[in-house]
């Protein structure tokens, strides 16, 4: 019986060495005359494990890691292709803590299939949302999202089914479908994760949301970063076609939807929606000003859905278990899960996907093992650059967007960046300033000038220059940066530098 081996070719995993890994393991099989199936897999993210090799026992996956070329031939002489037993073995993938204790929604498959098969798809429940999503109409398809109580997974979280139902009320000759893969925060990986391990399911939630609001385009705006995800994507999209997934006949249904993949212009600003549909239109990357909102004049002026990787997948399982059935998950009005990226300095850094509700402590410390260099945790940072820091006080808060956004701070796409006691947080608020200043589009004031004179004012607080007045000048600043800036790019930048202020004054010469 051919064994299957299986290493993953999801990106962080091959910066790893797992390509190399791969071609030592087909190597040693050839050498010793052995017949196996060498799978390229996506990765299950946990990467602190990665290059994460497994083999299939009688239907059982049993997982070595992490796998250095080197370390293949001792695999080989260990019987490691009938789970023998090596200093790098983990035992039944499946049951390592890490991922057992997760509970996984948007990558119940990842690292488990192929992310090329549709074969391997279909058998673990793929296309079953799509089939059920064509017997209904769009209102009661609208109507199976807002039960869900699904929220955009991007960073503002506005509930789904509102902004689907709007498009679909909104009466136009095109309409179209957007998402937003232009993935720029730091920390944060589960969009190409996810679109490297299992991208039919991202295809598949954007073509019932294209059946649900009468939508017949698509497009997906990979960010331009991601040339191996842009790569998966292509491919998969030409075989759901060739399978009559996608095309002018969805499933012989009669109802057509067509989708592409886009190839981002290497800008953060465009992963604000109305900053990337000018940049879909071949335009430079600015900001429009809003109203009119894109689910009624967006993509070439036409009624357009534009949400993230993580919200468009979510689809795909709500309608093959059912909204009532993702509504149980979480709590209070955060309802389903969220896959939250550990990064930073943490001894563990990985996908943890749970329902909303869980602490940040658990997250850190269960899942994480606390930090990288062993010294006490000082600050962490979630929601990406313009996210709030929070004190090691506050790890008890609860993963819930009403409970972070009572701190000041926000969960964003699920990024968590964790420092120890090392880090200078005065610094840490001027590169948000600075980021700012490089990042904008340029296009308003408060934004534009403002993050340049946060910098400068920073400078001055840190070098004691009128500490009393600067400290003054800059919450002054940051009032009017989110208040009168024209996107969350300024209007959220002040929140890390207020944070840091407020919660670590010592570093700024308190």
């Amino acid at each position: 019986m051919t064994q299957r081996v299986y290493v993953p070719s999801d990106a962080t995993a091959c910066a790893l060495g797992a390509d190399a890994v791969a071609a030592a393991i087909a190597d040693q099989a050839r050498t010793r005359g052995q017949d196996l199936q060498l799978i390229r897999n996506g990765s299950r993210g946990l990467f602190w494990l990665e290059p994460l090799v497994e083999v299939e026992v009688e239907g059982k996956r049993f997982g070595y890691g992490p796998v250095a070329p080197e370390d293949v031939p001792g695999l080989f002489a260990s019987d490691f292709l009938t789970g023998g037993e090596h200093p790098l073995a983990l035992g039944p993938t499946e049951e390592i803590p890490y991922l057992r204790a997760q509970t996984r929604v948007n990558f119940a498959r990842a690292g488990l299939i192929d992310p090329l098969s549709l074969t391997d798809y279909q058998r673990h429940g793929g296309f079953a949302g799509l089939r059920r999503a064509l017997a209904l109409s769009g209102q009661a398809a609208v109507d199976e999202v807002k039960t869900s109580g699904l929220r955009g997974r991007g960073g503002a979280a506005f509930p789904t089914g509102i902004k689907w139902q709007t498009v679909l009320d909104t009466q136009a000759t095109q309409k179209y479908v957007v998402c937003n893969a232009d993935e720029g925060d730091s920390g944060t990986f589960a969009d190409r994760l996810l679109m490297e391990a299992d991208p039919l399911q991202l295809i598949e939630g954007m073509t019932i949301a294209g059946l649900a609001v009468g939508a017949t385009q698509g497009y997906i705006y990979v960010r331009s970063e991601y040339p191996r995800a842009f790569a998966v994507l292509r491919a998969a999209i030409a075989l759901a076609r060739e399978a009559g997934f996608l095309g002018p006949d969805v499933c012989g249904s009669g109802r057509a939807f067509e989708l592409e993949a886009r190839l981002g212009a290497g800008a953060y600003i465009c992963g604000e929606e109305t900053s990337l549909l000018e940049s879909l239109e071949g335009r430079r990357g600015l900001v429009r000003a809003k109203p009119p909102l894109p689910a009624i004049e967006g993509l070439f002026g036409k009624p357009t859905v534009i949400n993230n990787v993580l919200t468009l997948a979510s689809v795909a399982e709500i309608f093959a278990r059912g909204g009532a059935w993702y509504a149980s998950l979480g709590c209070g009005r955060s309802l389903g899960t969220l896959p939250m990226q550990l990064a930073g300095n943490v001894k563990r850094g990985g996908l943890i996907e749970l329902p909303f509700g869980h602490s940040l402590r658990e997250l850190i410390e269960d899942f994480g093992g606390g930090t990288a260099s062993g010294r006490p945790l000082r600050a962490v940072q979630v929601g990406g650059p313009l996210g709030a820091y929070l004190s090691a006080d506050e790890l008890d808060t609860p993963l819930d967007y009403e409970a972070f956004a009572a701190r000041g701070a926000m969960l964003g796409h699920g990024g968590v960046v964790v420092f120890d006691d090392s880090v200078d947080m005065a610094e840490q608020a001027r590169f948000a300033m600075e980021f700012c200043v490089v990042e904008s589009c340029g296009k308003c004031t408060p934004c534009r000038i403002g993050s340049v004179r946060g910098v400068e004012v920073i400078d001055r607080i840190r070098a004691d220059t009128d500490r009393d007045d600067n400290l003054l000048l800059l919450k002054e600043l940051c009032d009017t940066m989110e208040y009168g800036s024209l996107c969350a790019m300024g209007g959220l930048t002040p929140m890390p530098v207020r944070s840091a202020v407020e919660k670590f004054p010592q570093d700024f010469g308190a």
